[in-house]
């Protein structure tokens, strides 16, 4: 394995020089701001959570303001990140660090993994980046950087693998160890990227094992982009719209409208209503939930 030395100064010197600007990672941001941001950055690029993070802070400042709030209140505002299910786990997440934790986000990693809908990578982000435990954090972009720079793979697997767990705790510094961790990642974002990777511009283009072996391709199942026009996932998200565009329950006409297809509208509304995005009245109507 590649020196960890050999990787960690010269990632951290690029941080240091090209990280971007953004407010979750400001010295005056909370730990409830940096946990927002983790859940809502989960599949979405940082351009679209911007302006809906801050809303989001503006109005829900700590979790106490969104649990007193009814759950279809952070789906409504959720706007156009996509998987509003995540909504519903933030609003969770709220209720019970108001309930079980006064209020204040935990710093504990275990403690964090047992709040609703937080993963592995949720509590080890909260737990370095809030408060600056010493915990490897692997999000896709991490796991890139590595396959590349140490395992000579141009992809990391389909799913997390103990490997790459013994891989990033390995590589995990004993100083610095949050900031490393948001560096690898800004570094899989910025330059390390999927698609089209700046090998011209990483700062350890030269010790990078995927580069000096002549970026061998990709050797498992060919990576196919998701598709969304005509999926069931863009059905829903047209019947999501109008509720959320609402200020109170609506017709079953008005989201027969928004999509033609009778049998995949009404399988993706029932998806809705079992997924508690959204609630069936007993008069036909529907609505956000309230409970």
């Amino acid at each position: 394995m590649v020196e960890p030395k050999l990787l960690h100064v010269p990632i951290l010197e690029w941080y240091e020089n090209n990280a971007r600007e953004l407010p979750w990672r400001a010295k005056d941001s909370t730990p409830w701001g940096v946990l927002v941001s983790e859940i809502m950055l989960q599949q979405t690029p940082v351009s679209r959570v911007l302006p809906v993070w801050l809303e989001w802070m503006e109005r829900w400042p700590t979790p106490k303001a969104l649990a007193a709030e009814p759950p279809g209140e952070a789906v409504r505002h959720w706007g156009r990140l996509g998987y509003p299910r995540r909504a519903l786990r933030l609003h969770a997440c709220a209720r019970a660090i108001t309930q079980d934790h006064a209020g204040e986000v935990p710093s504990d990693h275990a403690t964090l993994l047992a709040l609703p809908g937080i993963g592995e990578y949720t509590a080890a982000a909260v737990a370095s980046f809030a408060y600056g435990g010493r915990h490897p954090v692997l999000d896709t972009n991490v796991r890139r950087v590595f396959a590349r720079a140490v395992r000579a793979e141009e992809y990391p697997p389909t799913a997390t693998s103990a490997a790459e767990r013994r891989l990033a705790e390995a590589l995990l510094p004993e100083l610095a160890a949050a900031r490393w961790g948001v560096a690898v990642m800004e570094l899989g974002a910025l330059v390390c990227t999927a698609r089209s990777p700046r090998c011209a511009d990483c700062p350890i283009a030269g010790a990078c094992a995927w580069r000096l072996a002549g970026k061998p391709p990709h050797a498992g199942p060919a990576r196919k982009g998701q598709t969304y026009a005509g999926t069931d996932r863009q059905c829903r998200g047209r019947l999501l719209a109008v509720l959320r565009a609402a200020q109170g329950p609506v017709p079953k006409t008005a989201l027969d409208a928004v999509w033609d297809e009778p049998v995949q509208r009404e399988r993706a509304l029932d998806g809705l209503v079992a997924d508690g995005l959204a609630e069936h009245l007993d008069d036909g109507t529907y609505r956000l939930p309230h409970a």
